[in-house]
């Protein structure tokens, strides 16, 4: 007789999109095992001291819209289990160089501060706002008609302006203000602003401002995984850390096992087993061809004080867009798609502490900022990054107790899913968009009915709102563990 399965389903990879997946699972009565290569839960939302003792950063992820916006967290009593949000008082600021800066509030108060713009704001981004729940809860995952013909009319009429790219949206504006805006939030897909695909990411971002925020987590980024891995004890789940998975031979006996890694290294893991299925060594064939996106290279402060933002506007933000105008951050997106380093690189920056006591020492402050390079770049981009921070708060180096670097190789050796710095899980563009990893009807499915795929390099893609676990599981749930 064979040997009893121990677990009816294991999950591998304990980020946010595993963590999603196992509770998942585990709330729908199966026994569950989640493994872990790292010496902790979390993945892209992991905090640490990385300059000095005191000073708490988050190492990849730092603000979380689409953790607040995600429905798979809402169905979960995380703040049971200490997950708090915190709202800072403007959930975007985008300083500009005459020395004032756009901060983005409610819908209306942010339009009334674009002047002329004021009313083409309100058309471009008041629809996705009013439609939120929908775009976000109904239309994000697999690709799929909605039965609802509101929804579908919905679908329809985003999908008309999203596909179009960010540089075609920003003609419907006339002010630097109002492009800037738009640029510094279509910058997040990490494409060049003129690709399809880009205006939706820019309405994305900029509608979740208003329906929703931009949060951090009180304590950092860590908490929202403390939270999720509590929850999925509490089911009765097991977890296990420090332990890499190279191969499926290694796991015990199960049913199901979901993978939260990329192409890459499912390849490693079980492209061997996935081949020798039916129509499997078309899919490994595919999956080799999967594209990797741009890389990061991010820096983490220890300052003896706030940031000395030209505007005091700007402090008011736990988000803060540094770019400049809407042509600058098109020309730096566009020369990191082409390979290049760009000078004046788009830099995305958190201060946190500002909101959050728990952060650092009293009265000194930790400040995380991160730009795009080609993937596996190896230049020191800190001095670029600190020249634009500068820019914006003239003294600011003088305020710096430490510094920390992490660049594209450093965050590969930190989650082999960052494959060359790439945190997106693959390049999301137009593509491989709707078929991450691959064309099929379930993405999340491998010729081998027992082997899922649950990362970021599945619908919807980068983020930590867990939806690629959720729909993974759910999926699993359908199919083998039905039985």
């Amino acid at each position: 007789m064979a040997e009893r399965e121990r677990f009816d389903a294991i999950v591998v990879g304990a980020g946010p999109n595993g963590l999603a997946a196992a509770i998942t699972l585990a709330r729908a009565g199966h026994a569950v095992q989640l493994i872990e290569g790292a010496a902790t839960v979390g993945g892209g939302a992991r905090s640490a001291e990385l300059t000095l003792p005191g000073f708490i950063h988050d190492v990849c992820s730092a603000v979380h819209p689409l953790g607040r916006a995600s429905p798979c967290f809402a169905e979960m009593p995380l703040a049971r289990h200490g997950l708090e949000w915190i709202e800072p008082d403007v959930q975007l600021a985008h300083p500009l160089d005459h020395g004032t800066a756009i901060a983005v509030r409610d819908l209306r108060a942010t339009a009334e501060r674009l002047g002329p713009d004021a009313e083409p704001y309100l058309r471009l981004v008041g629809p996705v706002v009013r439609d939120w729940s929908t775009i976000f809860g109904e239309l994000t995952g697999p690709f799929r008609i909605p039965r609802d013909p509101a929804a579908m009319w919905i679908g329809a009429r985003f999908a008309a302006r999203g596909v179009r790219s960010a540089a075609a949206l920003a003609r419907h504006l006339r002010t630097p203000e109002a492009r800037a805006l738009l640029a510094g939030c279509a910058a997040h897909s990490m494409l060049a602003l003129d690709e399809p695909l880009t205006g939706a990411v820019a309405l994305v971002f900029l509608a979740s401002t208003h329906a929703v925020g931009w949060p951090i987590a009180r304590g950092g980024s860590q908490r929202i995984a403390d939270a999720l891995a509590a929850y999925f004890r509490e089911l009765g789940g097991e977890i296990v850390t420090g332990t890499p998975v190279d191969s499926l031979a290694a796991l015990a006996p199960h049913r199901a096992v979901l993978l939260d890694v990329t192409p890459r290294q499912l390849l490693e893991i079980a492209g061997a087993r996935i081949a020798r299925q039916p129509r499997g060594a078309s899919y490994v064939q595919e999956l080799r061809r999967y594209r990797y996106g741009p890389g990061v290279f991010k820096i983490d402060l220890a300052l003896d004080g706030p940031i000395p933002w030209r505007d005091p506007e700007v402090a008011r933000a736990a988000s803060v867009h540094l770019g400049g105008t809407f042509e600058e951050i098109a020309r730096s997106e566009a020369e990191v798609t082409a390979g290049r380093i760009p000078e004046r690189p788009f830099v995305l920056l958190a201060q946190p502490s500002r909101f959050d006591p728990t952060r650092a020492p009293a009265g000194q402050h930790t400040v995380w900022a991160y730009c795009h390079v080609p993937n596996g770049a190896t230049v020191d981009m800190t001095e670029r990054i600190l020249a634009q921070i500068e820019r914006f708060a003239p003294g600011v180096r003088d305020r710096i107790l430490a510094i920390a670097r992490r660049g594209p190789a450093d965050f590969e050796r930190y989650d082999p899913n960052y494959v060359g710095g790439d945190i997106a899980g693959g390049r999301p563009d137009i593509r491989q968009f709707f078929t991450r990893p691959v064309w099929r009807p379930d993405p999340y499915r491998t010729p081998d009915p027992s082997i899922f795929l649950c990362s970021s390099s599945t619908p919807p893609g980068a983020g930590v709102h867990g939806l690629c676990g959720w729909y993974a599981a759910r999926s699993a749930l359908r199919g083998i563990l039905r039985r």
